[in-house]
Formats: C-alpha cells, structure tokens, sequence
C-alpha cells in the first residue's frame, strides 16, 4: 500500500488529471513505463491488433490522400501514440505495394513512453521509419496526423457544477492510505475558458481534455506550416455528457480507478464534439464525425474480406470474419468508437466519411 504515495506530492492531495498523469506516464512507476498493456497478456487490445484489415484500410485513405495531393514529392505521415507498433507494421506492407508513395512517404513515430518506443523499435528496426520528440523535426511537405486511441490517453480535467458554483475534483491520500476524492473551487480565468466550448451551460458534471488540446495545438501548428490534415479515431461520444467517463482496465475486465495504480489503464472518453468545434474554430475543413463502422464500410472492409476469404479454409474464414465482426459490430467497436479528420488543404478531402 505504501507504494501508493509514489503518485502523490508531499502535500497528499492533487487533481484528478495530474492523478492520472502519474499513474501513467511516471518515469518510474507509471503504467506506459513498465508492462506491455496490449494483446491477450495485457489489458486491452486495440483494432490493430484484432484485424489487419483495419490497418489496411487506413493505409488505402492514406495513399488516396496523397494522390489528392497530386503525389507530391516529399509526404509525412506522423502516427500518434503508436503502442506496440503493429498498425504502422501493416501500414508499411500495404504502402510497400505503392512504390511512388512508399519512395515519397517519410513515416514519423511520435512516441512519448521510452519504454513503449523499445518495443516499437524492436518490431519495425528494418522498415522506414523514425521516431520524433518534436513535430518541428519535421522540415518540408504536407503532413497526415494518425490516431488510433490516442486522445483517450491523455489525461482529462474534471469539474463539477453545484450552484452555479465550478469546482475541480481533486484526490486525496489518507494517512490510513486510501484515497478519497474532494472538490475546490477554480478561478475566474478557467471558468471563463470552459465557457468558450459551453460546456457549463447545461452540464453539472464536466470532463475538459487540457492537456489533449495542448497537444492538438501541437498538431494543428504543423498542419499550419507544412499543410496536411489528421485523422483521429477514438471511442467518445457525439454529444457532451454530464456523466463522468473515467475508466481502468486490468487484463481485460473493468478495475476500480483507484486500485492497482500504475499496473492497470486508465482512460476516458472523447469529446467529439468539441473537437470538432475547437478544429473549426482553428480554421481547419472538418468532416462530420462518423461511426468506426460506417468509416470502415465506405473504404471497403467488407470487399477486401471476401476477396481474403476465398483462398482461406473454413476456419481462417470463420476467425476473419468473427475479427471484421469485432470491428464493425454496432454492439462492439462499430458504434462505440469515432472517426474524424480535418485538413488544411484548398480543396476538402471526404473519403470514408460521405
């Protein structure tokens, strides 16, 4: 129990974000430091893993954005928060079948855990690609920022409104070491911020992604200098929520937020409607946000599949198609997770989403 206080200051008491921030990403203790979370030994797998037909299709968008582009001569692609490495392992054999795009294409990894850039490092060594701090490494051409459950991650503030009044939600570490949340109220100048997004209008409870904006600005700014755009894939909702979102996974089942600290996941769910507000404010073309299963379906899942089946026995067909069901199944991953993308380009680019 006393390895608790690792995650705590001095003082014992410390926001829900910065909470989970350390419970993370702690050099030393958090959980993207020293386990590998993903695939049946971890705690959650993600659409990479279930299917390389997910891969596949987003490597065909990205190929067809680079057509769009007219084929330009020099095309980053940056993945945001690439795990364990496998979608840009996939990504890399579909593109190789492109040898234009493959000569053009300069595949950025952007990768925070030292630890998790090992295992990236070790699994794609021999392929063409580079891991970067800083997105300012990138000098020429236009840019296409890929996520695939990398807002989810970040770690989220949390507010609560009791009359009239905002307060932050806090957590406190006992001297008996259990931990116990409170809440203290927050300042004109944030509460003035969470009006922008109106997001104290008509919510009591309210998740505010800071630090994920921080890092969209990030994003948004090369978009800016280079040109390009993003596309972001993450289970959130539609519309805004007055309920609280924080949610820990320890191998595969639901873990109390608060137990097992550094050694299970901890994330919440995206907003997407004030992504899409805060994309547009910057300027940038956004297309409407759509369902995984529907984006999938329009680049053409289910074709590639049965071209797949056809040389495959009865059980490679049987595991394909339970895996593509896993993907597109409104009551699985179909519904639950979210595409958008946006771009700053003269002309929009709406593949998958129309």
């Amino acid at each position: 129990m006393k390895s608790i206080i690792n995650f705590f200051p001095k003082s014992r008491k410390i926001s829900i974000e910065k909470f989970v921030t350390n419970a993370m990403y702690d050099k030393n203790y958090g959980y993207y430091s020293k386990k590998i979370p993903f695939g049946k030994n971890g705690d959650f797998i993600t659409a990479p893993d279930i299917s390389t037909l997910f891969s596949e299709m987003l490597a065909l968008w990205i190929v067809s954005f680079w057509e769009h582009l007219r084929k330009k001569k020099i095309f980053n692609i940056v993945e945001l928060g690439p795990g364990n490495g496998q979608m840009s392992f996939d990504l890399v054999k579909v593109f190789k079948k492109f040898p234009d795009f493959f000569h053009s294409c300069n595949i950025c990894l952007y990768e925070k855990s030292e630890y998790l850039t090992k295992i990236q490092k070790k699994k794609l060594h021999r392929e063409k690609i580079q891991w970067v701090k800083s997105f300012k490494e990138i000098k020429k051409g236009p840019v296409i920022f890929l996520g695939n459950e990398f807002f989810d991650s970040i770690p989220i503030k949390q507010y609560v409104k009791i009359n009239s009044i905002l307060y932050e939600k806090f957590v406190k570490l006992e001297k008996n070491y259990e931990i116990n949340t409170f809440l203290k109220k927050i300042n004109l100048k944030i509460s003035k911020e969470l009006k922008k997004f109106n997001l104290t209008d008509s919510q009591s409870f309210i998740e505010y992604p800071k630090q994920g904006l921080k890092e969209l600005d990030l994003i948004l700014n090369t978009i800016k200098r280079l040109s390009g755009g993003l596309l972001l894939i993450d289970y959130g909702f539609f519309k805004p929520k007055s309920l609280d979102t924080l949610q820990s996974l320890k191998n595969h089942k639901k873990n109390i937020i608060f137990d097992n600290i550094g050694e299970a996941d901890i994330t919440s769910l995206v907003n997407f409607s004030l992504l899409k507000n805060y994309l547009k404010k910057k300027r940038l073309k956004v297309n409407n946000i759509v369902t995984q299963e529907f984006y999938l379906k329009r680049m053409g899942i289910i074709n590639r599949a049965e071209i797949l089946s056809k040389k495959m026995s009865f059980k490679e067909k049987s595991d394909l198609y339970f895996r593509l069901q896993r993907l597109i199944d409104p009551n699985q991953m179909g519904e639950l997770f979210k595409v958008i993308s946006a771009f700053k380009l003269k002309k929009n680019y709406s593949l998958g989403f129309i």
